[in-house]
Order: structure tokens, then C-alpha cells, then sequence
């Protein structure tokens, strides 16, 4: 289980920012988090309410980190959703997409299957 506290601080530490950033600074948000690539609308705020209820989960995931390991599934159906539905088209058309949402959700990908309790789900 200190594979998944690991994953939880980290989305403590980076859904956090991104979180409260994209809420109360939309902005911003979008100049930073977002580079510019996408017009500053309100689904910046929708899509920073997710990632800050991922920190406010992972945070209790500390306590119980079974029983909120499954906004681990979570992460990895919407990240890989997004980088096969809006990343590897926007590369193969040369369109523009945030490069380094992109690499972070990659290595999360990459991550996730081999933190995720899978074993403890299916007994």
C-alpha cells in the first residue's frame, strides 16, 4: 500500500493546485495549466472541480487507502481516455494540445495499472 500512498500525495500535491488554479483562477489556468491551447470557459472550472475532488479523495485515501483506490480507476480511464481521444489526433493533424498535461497524464498511465490494487478487488 505505500505505492498507492505515494500516488496519493502526489495527486494531493499536483490536483490540488491544479484544482483550486482552474476553480478560483480560471485564467491562469489557462495560460499555465492549460498553455494557452484552449479558449478560458467555464469548463476550466468544471474541469478543475474534478481534479480538486481527486485530492480531497486521495487525501482520505491516506487514512483508507483501499477503500478510495478506486479514484485510481478513475484517473486512468479519464487520463487514458483524453490522450487517446484528444492528444493522439491533435499530434497526428499537428494541432495543438498542452504538452505538459499530456506528459504527466502519459506517465500516470504508465503508473496506475501496477499501483492499483487489483488483487484486493477481485478476492
Amino acid at each position: 500500500m505505500i505505492a498507492v500512498k505515494m500516488v496519493y500525495v502526489a495527486n494531493i500535491i499536483v490536483a490540488s493546485y491544479i484544482g483550486i488554479t482552474s476553480l478560483f483562477f480560471p485564467q491562469t489556468a489557462g495560460k499555465i495549466i492549460f498553455q494557452g491551447v484552449y479558449p478560458n470557459t467555464d469548463i476550466i472550472r468544471l474541469v478543475g472541480s474534478l481534479w480538486l475532488s481527486i485530492a480531497v479523495l486521495s487525501l482520505l485515501g491516506l487514512w483508507r487507502p483501499l477503500t478510495f483506490s478506486p479514484v485510481l480507476l478513475l484517473q486512468l480511464i479519464y487520463k487514458t481516455s483524453w490522450l487517446v481521444v484528444v492528444v493522439i489526433p491533435a499530434i497526428r493533424n499537428g494541432q495543438n494540445y498542452p504538452t505538459g498535461m499530456a506528459s504527466f497524464f502519459l506517465v500516470w498511465v504508465l503508473i496506475l495499472p501496477f499501483v492499483i490494487p487489483w488483487g484486493d478487488w477481485f478476492q
